[in-house]
C-alpha cells in the first residue's frame, strides 16, 4: 500500500477542502479548550478569543513555519482552585479569585520569555537539565490527584449522566477510527448533553436570553478589574501558587515540538528555534491570563489530526484559530456551553484528571527514573506527600506572615518549589534527558 502523501501547500487542496480542514482542526481542540473555561468559571467566549489570538501570535512568532495549535491548559486549574479557595479564605467571593489567578497566569507566561531568553543565550540542553522527569513528572500526577474529588463531586450530582459521557469517551479513544479517535472528549460532552437534554437535565433559560452578536471579554474576570482594590497578601500567595506549575508545563511545551517536529518531518527546535516556539506560547498566555481567559498550551490533538491527514501547511491551523476568534462573539453559543450539565463535565473530568496523573507516571517510566537512587526517591515522596498533605489538610495551605499581609501556598506551589530546589541541590543529579528533548512528555496536561 502506497504510504499517504505530505502536503506542505494546502492551497494544492483547493479552497473547499482547504476550509473543511480547517473547521476538523478546531473540533479537535474544542471539546478540551472550552471544558477548561467551564471548570474554573471563565469565559467560554473570552477563551475562544485568546485561543485564536495566541494561536496565530504563535504562528507570526515562529514565521509560519510550525503547524501548532494553542489551546486551553489544563496544567493551572489546580492553581485556579487553589486561588478561589484563598479568596474566599480573605473574605471575597471564589469568582473574585479569578483575577488574581489571571495575574499568577500572567507571570507564568512571563517565565516562558525568560527560559527562551536562556535558551537563546546557553542553548536548550543546559536549560532543560534543571528541570528533569524526577521534578516534572512527579508534579504532573499531583495536579491530577489534586483535582480528582472536583469530578467526583460533578459526577454525583446525576451519575447517570456521567456515565455515558465516560463511556462515549473510552468507546471512542479505544475503538474509534480517523477522526472518531481523535475526538474523543468531545463526542463523550456531546452524547452526555444529549442525554441530559432530552431527560429534562438541562436549564436552556440562559440561552435564549443570550444575545447571537456580543463582545467576548467580561471586564470582572481581566486582570484589570484589581485597579485599586487589590488584596496584597492574596495577590501574592497567588503568583507564588502559579508560577512554579509552569515548570511541567513548558517542559510539556518541548515534547510537543519535539513530536510535532517527528510528525511533520522537520526539526522546528532548531528552526525555527525553541525560543522563538516558547515565546509565543508565553506571550499567548499572559495575554489570555490578562483579558481573563485559561493560559494556553500547545495541543497534541492537532497534532494527531496532522498525522491522519498528511496536511501539514499552517495554513489550516490558522483557519481553525480564525474560526475560533469568529465563535467568541456569538454569546448564545457560549450559552449553549454554559448550560452543560455538571454531571457531564464531571464526567469527562473523571478520566481527564486520572490521565493527568497516569501521563505523570507515564512520564517517569518512559525516561527511565532510577529509583534505586535515594535522591530520586526522596524528591519524589517529597513533592508527592506535601503537595497531597497540605491540599487535603484542615487548612489547605501554609500561610507565613509578611508584615500586615498573610502569604498563603498550596501544596502544589510547595511541593514543586521543594522538587526544585532538591534536584538542584543534591549531588547525583542525572542531566542526560537535556542532551535531546524526549517527545514522551508530548500530550500530556494541556489536553486529552
Amino acid at each position: 500500500m502506497n504510504e499517504q502523501k505530505a502536503i506542505y501547500n494546502a492551497k494544492e487542496l483547493g479552497t473547499p477542502k482547504m476550509l473543511v480542514l480547517g473547521l476538523q482542526h478546531m473540533f479537535a481542540m474544542f471539546g478540551a479548550t472550552v471544558l477548561v473555561p467551564i471548570l474554573t468559571g471563565l469565559s467560554v467566549s473570552t477563551t475562544l478569543l485568546f485561543a485564536g489570538i495566541a494561536t496565530l501570535f504563535m504562528h507570526f512568532v515562529t514565521g509560519r513555519k510550525v503547524p501548532v495549535f494553542l489551546g486551553s491548559s489544563f496544567a493551572f486549574l489546580g492553581g485556579y482552585f487553589a486561588v478561589k479557595d484563598m479568596a474566599v479564605n480573605a473574605g471575597l467571593t471564589a469568582e473574585q479569585g479569578l483575577p488574581y489567578a489571571g495575574v499568577g497566569i500572567a507571570c507564568a507566561g512571563l517565565l516562558y520569555l525568560i527560559l527562551a531568553l536562556v535558551c537563546k543565550a546557553v542553548g536548550a540542553s543546559k536549560v532543560m537539565r534543571f528541570f528533569p522527569p524526577i521534578v516534572t513528572g512527579p508534579i504532573i500526577i499531583c495536579v491530577g490527584l489534586h483535582l480528582a474529588p472536583s469530578a467526583i463531586d460533578n459526577c454525583n450530582q446525576n451519575w447517570g449522566i456521567a456515565l455515558v459521557a465516560i463511556v462515549v469517551v473510552i468507546a471512542c479513544n479505544i475503538w474509534g477510527k480517523g477522526m472518531i479517535k481523535i475526538i474523543p472528549i468531545l463526542l463523550g460532552v456531546l452524547a452526555s448533553y444529549l442525554v441530559a437534554a432530552v431527560t429534562g437535565n438541562v436549564d436552556f433559560s440562559g440561552v435564549k436570553e443570550a444575545a447571537w452578536i456580543g463582545l467576548p471579554i467580561v471586564k470582572e474576570n481581566t486582570v484589570f478589574a484589581l485597579a485599586g482594590n487589590v488584596d496584597g497578601g492574596l495577590l501574592l500567595s497567588a503568583i507564588i501558587t502559579i508560577v512554579p506549575l509552569a515548570v511541567a508545563t513548558m517542559m510539556e511545551h518541548v515534547g510537543d515540538i519535539s513530536a510535532i517536529s517527528g510528525t511533520v518531518g522537520k526539526d522546528f527546535i532548531a528552526d525555527p528555534g525553541l525560543h522563538r516556539t516558547l515565546i509565543g506560547d508565553g506571550v499567548g498566555t499572559t495575554i489570555a491570563a490578562l483579558f481573563g481567559a485559561p493560559a494556553n498550551t500547545t495541543y497534541g490533538e492537532n497534532t494527531g489530526v496532522l498525522a491522519l491527514t498528511k496536511v501539514f501547511d499552517p495554513l489550516v491551523i490558522e483557519l481553525a484559530a480564525v474560526y475560533a476568534i469568529v465563535l467568541s462573539f456569538c454569546p448564545k453559543f457560549a450559552a449553549i456551553i454554559t448550560a452543560m450539565p455538571a454531571a457531564t463535565i464531571g464526567g469527562v473530568s473523571i478520566i481527564l484528571y486520572g490521565m493527568i496523573a497516569a501521563i505523570g507516571v507515564r512520564n517517569v517510566v518512559e525516561n527511565r527514573v532510577d529509583f534505586q537512587q535515594s535522591r530520586n526517591v526522596i524528591i519524589a515522596a517529597l513533592i508527592l506527600c506535601l503537595c497531597i498533605g497540605i491540599e487535603y489538610s484542615a487548612q489547605g495551605n501554609i500561610a507565613f506572615p509578611i508584615g500586615n499581609t498573610t502569604l498563603s501556598l498550596s501544596g502544589l506551589a510547595i511541593a514543586s518549589i521543594t522538587g526544585l530546589v532538591l534536584n538542584a541541590v543534591l549531588p547525583g543529579r542525572d542531566d542526560s534527558f537535556a542532551e535531546k528533548p524526549n517527545d514522551q512528555l508530548s500530550g500530556s496536561l494541556g489536553k486529552y
